[in-house]
């Protein structure tokens, strides 16, 4: 029997839950801690690259995630000019400074190897490459 009452919900709501269990396991067991940490850098993220990008590694994102993707988030001006990955670890630990300590470096590695495990690779390999090389090397290899 479905959770929900659409599939559709019941796949996103697991797929959700096996994001946050693996960035769980490298910042802590605390399941807000790993949703705020998702969010911010994914926010950091779409916010740096193209808009064609952002959009293209949007329509990766299982439903749920992709809501808090593209939440608050305006095209106009975009991307931000983020050069390096002081600035960009700067931007991720704003996000969470409201939360429990962790380390915003740790957060913004772990979440990009979650999302290079789960979008397709050649979409992957895509985001990367329209990251500026000081910021590209927190991506994994």
């Amino acid at each position: 029997m479905s959770a929900t009452g659409l599939d559709v919900f019941d796949k996103t709501l697991q797929t959700t839950n096996i994001w946050l269990n693996e960035i769980m396991e490298e910042v802590g067991p605390d399941r807000q801690t790993a949703w705020h940490a998702l969010g911010a850098v994914l926010h950091a993220l779409r916010d740096r690259l193209p808009v064609d990008e952002a959009a293209h590694l949007g329509a990766q994102l299982p439903l749920l995630i992709r809501g808090a993707y593209y939440h608050q988030w305006h095209p106009a001006g975009k991307p931000d000019k983020i050069r390096n990955e002081a600035e960009f670890i700067a931007r991720v630990g704003a996000e969470l400074r409201d939360i429990r300590p962790i380390d915003p470096r740790e957060a913004t590695r772990t979440v990009f190897k979650v999302v290079a495990r789960h979008v397709d690779r050649g979409e992957s390999e895509k985001v990367e490459h329209t990251l500026p090389q000081d910021i590209r090397a927190l991506w994994p290899h």
